[in-house]
């Protein structure tokens, strides 16, 4: 109750505020503090009804966006874009900074194996899937074969995403130590590389072959270097990070803002993909800082926190109610095809990988959340593609909704019927679970 409260304060608040502003840069920071404090008491309240927070956030900013009570108009949506930015380069460095190198060494092969083949079969079914509706989806309705193709790898290559603030929640959660719980988290932590990579290929290619509407389309080399040239930018950008916590470590909240801002536009001048270098970044100076590499991401969690929260209250902001449930239809094929691709592919990939039953029975149930990094690559395309973001944009959101909806309910259920000990074990601190990202 005392959240409904709130929510009604701030928007009888910004009811009687708004009028009386006429300074549009005023108005965006109004939004932005409105925004933290209405998508983050719908997030706190989210839980009541057993929904993740992230959900809260985005249904808080769908409730305050443009398509329905309207405090938050298209405008200061568009103004705000600058935060979708820096959550991403947020976004990328934590994923990266979450993969141990220790772990990579010591099943590095068998983990690869079975997340590749799971993403494989997840890339492919949905591919597939969109190819056969195309008449059916309104954004790739009456365009060339080409492009057809092309959008639905994009769309394929953001369905295959999962969640490791999510399974870290769970984990912390329920203290699950399972052989089933540690091979889970090292595959969805592997997957965040695997498919910002794929994710990076496919839109680099994109661009190349079906050039953005006042873009100039790239050569193969400017392609190639967009990709192999982000990991020597990520190295450097991690081995500076690392000398200044080596040599510094002071003032790591503000720092830790400089990184993801300072990472972001050196990545734009080199013209490298930001996502990737970013990543590789967060993995050096995670695996080189050690103790200092983890405070720093602690540093970084704390300062991404109202940043996150904000991001997905406009990711929500952006979806038109109207258009969703127009797509529903659309929408739940693609996600029941992927919990059977993930189904398969998991079994698969257990096979190939040698990988005992008792870790991988279940595998599946515990790779269906989706969260920061999926709504992070979801805006990044949007952003490429302006053309035809409306519809992708709302089809992957909700895709992504009832993934982040559905796949703790699942986790849950498979570690309950996997646990075999209570012996603490060592994870990889990840995101704050707060924040879902």
């Amino acid at each position: 109750m005392r959240r409904l409260l709130i929510l009604g304060g701030l928007y009888g608040a910004m009811l009687f505020i708004l009028p009386a502003g006429t300074d549009s840069s005023a108005r965006v920071l109004l939004t932005f503090g409105f925004l933290i404090l209405a998508a983050y008491s719908a997030g706190e309240l989210a839980p009541t009804f057993g929904l993740p927070k992230i959900v809260g956030y985005m249904l808080g900013g769908l409730l305050f966006g443009p398509f329905a009570l309207g405090i938050v108009e298209s405008n200061d949506v568009k103004a705000l874009g600058s935060v979708g930015q820096l959550a991403i380069a947020l976004i990328a460095f934590l994923a990266g900074a979450e993969l141990q190198w220790a772990e990579l060494k010591a099943r590095g092969r068998q983990l690869l194996t079975l997340t590749s083949i799971e993403l494989l079969t997840t890339f492919i079914a949905v591919l597939l899937l969109l190819l056969a509706l195309q008449s059916r989806i309104p954004f790739l309705q009456g365009l060339p074969l080409l492009e057809v193709v092309i959008f639905s790898c994009i769309f394929a290559s953001i369905t295959m995403i999962h969640s490791p603030a999510v399974t870290m929640a769970m984990l912390t959660e329920t203290g699950s130590t399972s052989p089933y719980a540690r091979t889970t988290l090292g595959v969805v932590l592997l997957a965040d590389v695997v498919v910002v990579l794929v994710f990076s290929l496919v839109l680099a290619a994109a661009r190349s072959l079906v050039p953005p509407e006042g873009a100039i389309g790239m050569g193969l080399g400017l392609m190639a270097w967009e990709i192999i040239g982000a990991v020597p930018i990520g190295v450097l950008l991690g081995l500076g990070v690392t000398l200044y916590l080596r040599y510094v470590r002071t003032e790591l909240f503000l720092f830790a803002v400089l990184v993801a801002f300072f990472g972001e536009e050196v990545a734009r001048i080199a013209h490298v993909e930001t996502l990737l270098t970013l990543l590789v970044a967060g993995f050096v100076t995670q695996n080189l800082s050690g103790d200092a590499g983890t405070d720093l991401r602690h540093a970084m969690e704390r300062a991404a926190a109202p940043i996150f929260v904000v991001f997905f209250a406009l990711a929500g902001a952006k979806l038109d109610l109207a258009e969703v449930v127009r797509l529903w239809p659309l929408v739940v094929p693609i996600v029941l095809v992927r919990l059977a691709a993930l189904f398969v592919g998991t079994r698969i990939g257990a096979k190939v990988a040698r990988l005992p039953k008792e870790e991988t029975a279940d595998s599946w149930m515990g790779l269906v959340s989706q969260a920061g990094v999926a709504i992070g690559l979801v805006t990044v395309a949007a952003e490429s593609y302006p053309a035809v973001a409306g519809e992708m944009r709302t089809m992957l959101l909700a895709i992504v909704a009832i993934n982040e909806t559905i796949g703790p309910i699942l986790f849950r259920r498979a570690l309950a019927r996997n646990e075999t000990t209570t012996t603490p074990a060592t994870i990889p601190a990840g995101p704050a679970p707060a924040m879902e990202a």
